[in-house]
């Protein structure tokens, strides 16, 4: 499970900066260098999408533990 929390969270940093280049310079670094709306392109797309929709879990079991955390006992 780490390795997929890992590979997600580099997805999830790969699609925040994205979206803070079309933000800021409407540039978008993935349909620069994958072509606009390519598979390939479409693909990093997805991967985002699930890497955000995956990171939701460890999100929610976070939140169902309440505020407890192993360094407050």
């Amino acid at each position: 499970m780490r390795i997929v929390n890992t590979i997600t969270l580099v997805l999830l940093i790969v699609g925040g900066l994205n979206w803070g280049l079309v933000g800021l310079f409407d540039f978008d670094l993935v349909a620069a260098i994958f072509g606009e709306m390519s598979p390939l392109s479409r693909a990093v797309y997805v991967l985002v999408g699930v890497s955000a929709a995956w990171q939701l879990v460890p999100l929610f079991r976070g939140i169902g533990a309440g505020s407890r955390s192993p360094a407050h006992g």
